[in-house]
């Protein structure tokens, strides 16, 4: 089957789908807006005018599929070349277009999903026959039905389709599509004990059949540059070999093209690996290994049977099996035919002109038939056995696998459940963690206030350490300035003393003197008054020296008492008043000082008696 009549299939589906009156007749607008969605899905230009110009006498009514094909084939089938765009996405368009008017919601609420509906609506076209409406015959849909068995694992039984054709009489000539999808959602076609399995078994078909693959499966790669062994994901098609990592596809690592002059062959063992072949190609040779001995087999063969496919032109080889069964059919029919119509005649005449001699061959000749169906049949016998036996392993593989599966499942589970608690924990440390810098870095700042404040305090410390020493300083001065001012009052007191006794010594002599020159006083006055007053000026002159020696004495005890006072940091010291006779205002003198003044002020308070007012004011402001 040609392409466009694979691409017609799906078109009749959506011109259909079109037809609500199912008059064979679609309105000129809707044909528009179909032929613009096929010409984006087969990647053609599009033309918007020939619709136009092909239908330019019928402006207003509706047009027929039959007014409608020439169009579709020279604007659009014709122009649809294989390769440039993907049939898979211009089927989806036909089913989506299709789906929503004929599909019930009963068949994707069954056995069957969207997806796997459309997959099989893929199948069906492909298996159904070149004849409209589109129906598909109980060969090919048995044949369908024992690709996804096979696919399940399971052996197909043939018992529910005949129940439902014997039950179904209009259904034995061919079912639609929609018909088949409701049967098959409903269980009546097939038993099946999974859902996911069912899916997955439709989709091994769906990629081998309708994307034309051949093989796939696991095989060992030598490399090229490095020549090692690594394992991959091989994919047969009859054009090429595609291998990747692993079997979700999604990393391809190389493709063998299978050109002309290519081959397969078989290699012996060498590397330690074993069921080796290679297939070589103009470009390079590719060495791969089997795991045993019928993979390798199977993969040469496909391999084979690709090669031939590509050497005469065919690009699927499901469609060329089609061909074959189809051809099969029709040589049965016509066989049947024409032994229906001659088996009453020659047997008459074989009757008649049969003698004893081709009696005896005729009997050799069932017996030999007889011979060759027993054997037939034995050895049908032992290809049921063998697939007996295959499926049994088949199924205790399955078993096996899905006790695997469950144990992964199990596995997985607790492996989450370990995650999900040690997340908890690393949420809980990490919590911690944040609880720990905070109350690093909290203490991190008190221990900085603190080593501030020591400093502070060092500073503080240093300062009053620095001002107790000055005041030290200060006091020592002023105890030496203290015992000089004792030395000098003991000494003043000792010659006030030594003058005290000089005067009495002086004036007891100016007495007798007095006693002894009575008699002359009248004679000579001026002599006598003149010791007088020189005694009277001296006693004025030490008088004055003592008191002079005692104010100084309690002005420096004042000044002292004062300054052994403690001195605190930042303390206002209140200045005693003094007098505005002293030469330096709210300051102690030095001796030195003292001395001077006391000199400068004797002339002027000469023959004044001492103020003992004023000294005592002093005392009061010392105390």
């Amino acid at each position: 089957m040609d392409l466009q009549s694979e691409l017609l299939k799906s078109i009749w589906y959506a011109f259909t789908s079109l037809d609500v009156e199912q008059s064979g007749k679609v309105s000129k607008s809707q044909l528009k807006v179909l032929s613009h969605n096929l010409y984006t899905a087969l990647n053609i230009p599009h033309d918007p005018v020939a619709l136009e110009e092909h239908f330019k006498d019928n402006n207003n009514g509706p047009v027929s599929n039959q007014g409608y094909m020439p169009y579709l084939n020279k604007y659009i089938l014709a122009k649809a070349t294989e390769g440039t765009f993907s049939k898979e996405t211009f089927d989806e368009l036909c089913w989506t277009l299709t789906s929503k008017k004929n599909c019930k919601p009963s068949i994707q609420q069954g056995l069957c999903s969207h997806k796997d509906c459309f997959k099989l609506f893929c199948l069906f076209n492909l298996l159904s026959e070149d004849c409209y409406p589109l129906v598909i015959i109980q060969p090919e849909l048995e044949y369908l039905l024992k690709k996804i068995s096979s696919a399940m694992s399971v052996e197909w039984n043939g018992t529910s389709l005949e129940e439902l054709l014997s039950q179904n009489a209009a259904l034995q000539d061919g079912m639609s599509v929609w018909e088949f999808l409701e049967h098959l959602s409903a269980g009546q076609l097939l038993h099946v004990e999974s859902k996911e399995a069912f899916s997955l078994a439709v989709d091994d078909v769906f990629m081998e059949m309708y994307h034309n693959i051949i093989k796939k499966g696991y095989l060992l790669k030598k490399g090229h540059v490095r020549r090692n062994w690594q394992e991959r994901w091989f994919v047969l098609k009859p054009s090429s070999v595609i291998y990747y990592v692993n079997e979700d596809l999604k990393e391809k690592k190389g493709e063998i093209l299978l050109e002309e002059g290519s081959v397969v062959e078989n290699l012996p063992d060498k590397e330690g690996r074993r069921c080796l072949f290679c297939v070589k190609t103009p470009v390079r040779t590719y060495e791969m290994s089997a795991s045993n001995v019928k993979q390798r087999v199977d993969w040469v063969q496909a391999m084979q049977t690709a090669l031939r496919l590509r050497a005469e032109g065919k690009s699927s080889l499901h469609q060329e099996l089609k061909l074959s069964r189809r051809k099969q059919r029709e040589a049965f029919q016509r066989s049947h035919s024409n032994q229906s119509s001659h088996s009453e005649p020659i047997a008459a005449e074989a009757l008649q002109q049969s003698d004893p001699e081709q009696q005896g061959e005729t009997e050799s000749l069932e017996q030999h038939i007889e011979s060759i169906i027993q054997k037939q049949r034995e050895v049908e016998a032992k290809r049921k056995e063998e697939e007996k036996q295959e499926r049994e392993k088949q199924q205790a593989i399955q078993r096996d696998l899905e006790r695997q599966l469950e144990e992964a499942k199990e596995a997985k589970e607790k492996l989450t459940a370990t995650l999900t608690e040690m997340e908890k924990e690393v949420k809980q440390q990490k919590k911690r963690i944040h609880e720990l810098e905070l109350t690093q870095v909290k203490l991190e700042e008190a221990l900085n206030a603190q080593i501030h404040a020591r400093l502070e305090e060092d500073t503080i410390r240093h300062e009053l350490e620095r001002q107790l020493a000055e005041e030290q300083k200060k006091i020592a001065e002023l105890l030496l300035h203290q015992s000089q001012l004792e030395t000098l009052a003991v000494r003043s007191q000792e010659d006030c003393s030594t003058i005290s006794q000089q005067t009495e010594e002086s004036s007891q002599h100016n007495t007798e003197e007095v006693t002894v020159h009575e008699s002359t006083s009248t004679v000579t006055p001026a002599n006598i008054q003149q010791p007088e007053e020189s005694g009277q000026h001296n006693r004025e002159r030490e008088l004055l020296n003592q008191s002079t020696t005692t104010q100084m004495l309690k002005h420096w005890t004042i000044q002292l008492n004062r300054l052994m006072k403690p001195i605190t940091p930042g303390d206002k010291v209140e200045h005693l008043p003094v007098k505005p006779t002293c030469p330096r205002q709210g300051q102690a003198l030095t001796s030195t000082e003292f001395i001077s003044k006391v000199q400068t002020s004797i002339s002027p308070e000469k023959g004044n008696a001492p103020n003992p007012t004023a000294t005592q004011e002093e005392e009061e402001q010392g105390s």
